[in-house]
């Protein structure tokens, strides 16, 4: 089993801008960061800016993988196996336990 180490984001870097394909920006929230010491992958998890506001209605939940190379910009990636999904849904699960 993967060992997870989950952060939350410090206040300064809570929202983050993702062009869509049509060069579109989008501003999302950051609900919290993870590394997987097994693979070195770090992931992100994502909500769409405000979308917290509102406890009643569903949110949709955004993940990538994601590098920031020193002195470079931070760059996403898709995720891309059931494993990488398992893993953002299993902290998905103990992020919002903790949250209530």
């Amino acid at each position: 089993m993967s060992e997870y180490q989950m952060q939350r984001p410090a206040e300064d870097e809570e929202r983050i801008i993702i062009p869509d394909e049509n060069g579109d920006e989008h501003l999302f929230e950051v609900l919290f960061t993870f590394d997987v010491d097994e693979t070195g992958k770090s992931y992100m998890v994502l909500v769409p800016e405000g979308s917290n506001e509102s406890e009643e209605d569903e949110v949709e939940v955004t993940a990538f993988r994601f590098e920031e190379p020193e002195g470079e910009d931070l760059a996403l990636y898709p995720l891309e196996t059931d494993e990488e999904w398992d893993m953002v849904e299993e902290l998905l699960s103990t992020f919002t336990e903790e949250e209530e």
